[in-house]
């Protein structure tokens, strides 16, 4: 099971996912939701801050990127 701290694995499976998504220009709220929805992730939402989701979302930029 997926926890907000996975950052990596979360951008590999966003990546998977969601090919046309560009990571760039996607909001936190939306950010947030799309990592909520992983068949994998059990985390609390309380639990996710902005600098978690600005890592997942700076690991989805490297991913794609590769």
């Amino acid at each position: 099971m997926l926890k907000w701290t996975d950052t990596l694995e979360i951008a590999i499976q966003l990546n998977d996912l969601y090919p046309q998504q560009n990571p760039l220009t996607i909001n936190f709220v939306d950010l947030r939701d799309l990592v909520m929805k992983l068949p994998d992730f059990a985390d609390d939402a309380n639990r996710c801050g902005e600098r978690i989701l600005e890592a997942i979302q700076q690991a989805w930029i490297d991913e794609k990127d590769e």
